[in-house]
């Protein structure tokens, strides 16, 4: 994950998709998109968007709306669950040996 990269060149915001339930955010919101309703229910506190709505029937345009409608409230000043919870992580990634 590089998140600190992409802020550091100044992304404003990262969609984080997550399976398992990472709690991770970077020091920009990090909007967290469950790809299933259960890890959606079993991690409230740091699921920003429930994407498996789609499926359980809701319909991709309705789902689309949602989706950007919570990305514009969050670039409008909206705190993203990381920024609720501060969870502000940095990570520092460098190729070749470390000694």
């Amino acid at each position: 994950m590089a998140t600190s990269a992409l802020a550091g060149a100044g992304c404003h915001m990262v969609l984080f998709s997550t399976g398992r339930g990472t709690p991770y955010g970077g020091f920009v919101p990090t909007v967290k998109l469950a790809t299933n309703t259960e890890l959606a229910k079993k991690k409230p506190h740091w699921i920003d968007f429930n994407a498996g709505g789609l499926i359980h029937g809701m319909a991709m345009d309705e789902l689309l709306t949602q989706f950007v409608d919570l990305i514009v409230e969050i670039a409008d000043g909206k705190p993203a669950k990381n920024e609720i919870n501060d969870f502000r992580e940095l990570a520092l990634f460098k190729s070749g040996v470390i000694l």
